[in-house]
């Protein structure tokens, strides 16, 4: 518990801090070494990518950065954003600065995304929301961002039913929460392996995000400048990212 109090009170520190727009700091739970990064969604446009100017996906945060600093811009954090197919494109809903390029998928299916419920993790006017995929379609919220994904780790403060705490499926895993009021987004990556209780436990008991959302696992990757860390790896297709 002691951990805990300590983590959470670097957090409030630094949810009070107008200075910290992002911010990345590495945590442990559960004896497990994750990186947190923290951002704030009123100060910092969130944004994701898939496509550079030639049509080809960015593929990488190295090709990201490169396109973004002949804008005179700086990638200032980024992390893999959502499951795809072999070439890459989304496998389900995906908008990108207003404009739709995948619908959302709400059936169940094979591998983790089908592991209802999944969930969308949406970019608005100032706020960023993890939400469950039934809810979103009900709620229809307005996205300038948008990527979905599966299995939601936390939904409305509970847990995903069918994570086990014994379980012995580990991975590294990414995944992202959302505060309540909608202007902190948590992304997280596992440094070691996890299991999808571990994490979900991470973003429900000390980050107190009430829904959280599953990004990813074998190709977890993280770009935090901040902490001297560009991962490098196989090819990704969405990215989410703060750009400076």
């Amino acid at each position: 518990m002691t951990r805990w109090r300590h983590i959470v009170a670097g957090l409030l520190a630094l949810c009070a801090s107008p200075a910290s727009a992002v911010e990345c700091q590495n945590i442990t739970h559960a004896d497990i070494s994750f990186t947190l990064c923290s951002v704030d969604a009123q100060a910092e446009q969130i944004a994701l990518f898939l496509d550079a100017p030639d049509g080809q996906r960015f593929g990488h945060f190295s090709a990201l950065s490169q396109h973004l600093e002949q804008t005179g811009k700086r990638l200032a954090f980024a992390m893999n954003a959502g499951m795809y197919h072999p070439n890459r494109a989304p496998v389900g809903h995906y908008v990108e600065n207003g404009q739709q390029r995948m619908r959302v998928v709400d059936s169940a299916g094979p591998g983790n995304f089908g592991m209802l419920p999944n969930g969308i993790f949406c970019v608005g006017n100032g706020r960023a929301d993890v939400i469950e995929t039934l809810e979103f379609q009900r709620s229809a919220p307005a996205c300038r961002y948008a990527t979905q994904s599966g299995p939601m780790l936390v939904i409305n403060g509970a847990l995903h039913p069918r994570f086990l705490e014994n379980s012995t499926w580990r991975n590294i895993r990414n995944g992202v929460g959302t505060s309540a009021d909608g202007r902190w987004a948590h992304f997280v990556i596992s440094n070691g392996i996890v299991t999808f209780y571990e994490m979900a436990t991470l973003f429900r008991d000390v980050l107190k995000t009430p829904n959280a959302l599953y990004f990813d696992g074998t190709i977890s990757r993280l770009h935090a400048p901040a902490l001297g860390r560009s991962d490098i790896g196989f090819r990704m297709g969405p990215i989410v990212g703060v750009v400076e």
